[in-house]
Formats: structure tokens, C-alpha cells, sequence
């Protein structure tokens, strides 16, 4: 039986045991309301590491087994450990993160390695591994305050697919990172309440099922924004299935996104792509950043 412990650090961090794969006992929550949005933004970065610490801790202690790895997810870009940006949780930047870890861990008697991946990298692992496809390409986008793009299996590169330009229009630039036509500068939360000062994203989705063309003008953009970076990769990599999960994966209308899509795939070899929806689950979060550190043991 394996054991690992995963956690996932997006708007809060969610940690959990997993035994052959699969959660075991009750996650622990920072903070414990998780409908409370962008709660770590402020925190140092000293300060979350601490907190992730004590929850592993909390979840060592719960079993007789020993953790054969730890893994955790973040958003950003994560190379060896390092978590070199992270636009959504700036204080992150340039932190040895896996090493910083390890020996706060190691001061409280725990010495398994310690795995950092990026988040929606371990979403994809974790839907892999719960449809038992853990040897098939599975890529997911993450729709909340930053957007994510996921892909399992690993392979070494930055793919951050949230920052894909999507439009060349100089006027384009709510994305965090401060780069220019960025897909999150469209789709991401907190760029929807830049773009719309007098409106909350909620709000700008609803008004646009009421008629307002202005949000109906906007709710269309972010749906063929979306469509421009899904046909990017599968220009890049081939077609498949996609998977949309995250926050805010309630505002996509899976027909919208088809449609665009279907005006920009047209070679045959590469229309037989699908699209699935996921409510957001912090479960296949855990159990892919689980799979990805037991992964990294053989690598």
C-alpha cells in the first residue's frame, strides 16, 4: 500500500492522506471558509510554508504507515522544486519552495520527499488516475482567479497556457503577470473585475443571459478566447478530450466554447477532440499531487 500526502494551493491551501491513491479521513483547510476568495494574497511567504508544514504534520500523525512522498501543488511556474513565478500568489516568486519545505519538516521529524508540481498539472494527474488512464495524455484548464493548464503525463517545460496570447489588441492588458492578449487577462477572476469596475464577473454573466450586449459581447470573447488557446494545443499536440474544471468553470457554456472551436480546427486528422466539464473537486486535486510526487520517486 502506498501513502502520500497531497496538497493543493490555489484561492486556499487543501491538504489529505492518500492511501493507494485514494483519500483517506477528512482533508484539512486553510481557511477554513473556502468560498472566501484570494485568502493567501497576503500572506508571506515564510507564513505559508509554515502553514502547509503543519498541515502535513496534522496528516502524518493520522495513520501508522509512514509518508513515502508528499506532494504539493501551486500555481505558477514550477521547475525542479523552485517555484520560479507565480502571477496569482506573487510572494511565491523565486522561493525554493520543495527545499525551504523539507527542512521545516525535517525539524518536526518527517524526512519524505517533498514534490512541488503545478496545480493544474496535478489536476490533470488526478484525473488520470481516477479513470484509471494514468498511461493516456489527459489536459485539463483550470478556470478561476488565475487559469491554469494542465497536462499529465509530466514533461519537462513551462506550459503555462494561461498566459497563451489570444488576441493582438494592444488594449488587452488585465492580466496579472502584466503581459499584453494573455488568455488570463480575459478569462481570469480578477481580470473581470478590472475589465468591469462597476460589475462582479457574476454579475456580468447574468446580466449577459439577461440581454445586456455589452456582457453578451464580453461573455463571447471569453469563450473564443478560451477556444483560441484550446485550438493552439491542439495544433501542438493533437486532438483528445479536454477537461474545464475549477472556481469558475459555472460560466462556461460548453456549446459556445464547441462552436468557436469548430471554426478553428478544420484539418481532419485533428477534429475528433471532445470536451467534458468537472465541478471542482479539491479531491482529484489531492490525489494527482499525491501521484506526481510518488511519480518522481523513479524519475
Amino acid at each position: 500500500m502506498t501513502t502520500a500526502i497531497g496538497v493543493v494551493m490555489t484561492e486556499h491551501i487543501v491538504a489529505g492522506r492518500l492511501e493507494d491513491h485514494k483519500p483517506v479521513g477528512t482533508p484539512v483547510c486553510f481557511p477554513a471558509d473556502l468560498s472566501e476568495v484570494d485568502a493567501l494574497g497576503s500572506l508571506p511567504g515564510g507564513e505559508i510554508v509554515e502553514i502547509l508544514a503543519s498541515q502535513i504534520v496534522d496528516l502524518a500523525a493520522r495513520g501508522e504507515k509512514p509518508v513515502e512522498a508528499i506532494g504539493v501543488a501551486v500555481p505558477g511556474i514550477v521547475r525542479h522544486g523552485v517555484v520560479e513565478d507565480s502571477p496569482n500568489l506573487t510572494q511565491l516568486k523565486g522561493m525554493h519552495l520543495g527545499q525551504e519545505l523539507a527542512q521545516v519538516l525535517a525539524e518536526r521529524g518527517i524526512t519524505a520527499p517533498v514534490h512541488i508540481a503545478n496545480d493544474a498539472d496535478a489536476i490533470a494527474a488526478g484525473v488520470a488516475a481516477t479513470r484509471g488512464q494514468l498511461n493516456k495524455l489527459t489536459r485539463v484548464w483550470t478556470i478561476g482567479n488565475g487559469i491554469g493548464y494542465g497536462r499529465w503525463p509530466y514533461v519537462e517545460g513551462v506550459w503555462e497556457g494561461g498566459h497563451i496570447t489570444v488576441t493582438l489588441d494592444p488594449k488587452e492588458r488585465f492580466c496579472g503577470c502584466g503581459g499584453v492578449g494573455h488568455l488570463e487577462g480575459i478569462m481570469g477572476y480578477r481580470a473581470m473585475r478590472l475589465r468591469f469596475l462597476d460589475k462582479e464577473p457574476e454579475e456580468v454573466f447574468a446580466a449577459a443571459k439577461n440581454g445586456d450586449e455589452r456582457c453578451r459581447d464580453f461573455v463571447d470573447l471569453w469563450h473564443r478566447a478560451l477556444a483560441a488557446a484550446t485550438a493552439s494545443f491542439i495544433h501542438l499536440a493533437g486532438p483528445g478530450r479536454f477537461y474545464f474544471t475549477g472556481h469558475n468553470v459555472g460560466f462556461l457554456q460548453l456549446d459556445l466554447l464547441r462552436a468557436h472551436l469548430e471554426t478553428m480546427v478544420k484539418m481532419s486528422p485533428l477534429i475528433s477532440f471532445s470536451l467534458e466539464v468537472l465541478p471542482p473537486d479539491d479531491n482529484t486535486a489531492l490525489i494527482g499531487a499525491g501521484v506526481s510526487a510518488l511519480r518522481a520517486l523513479t524519475w
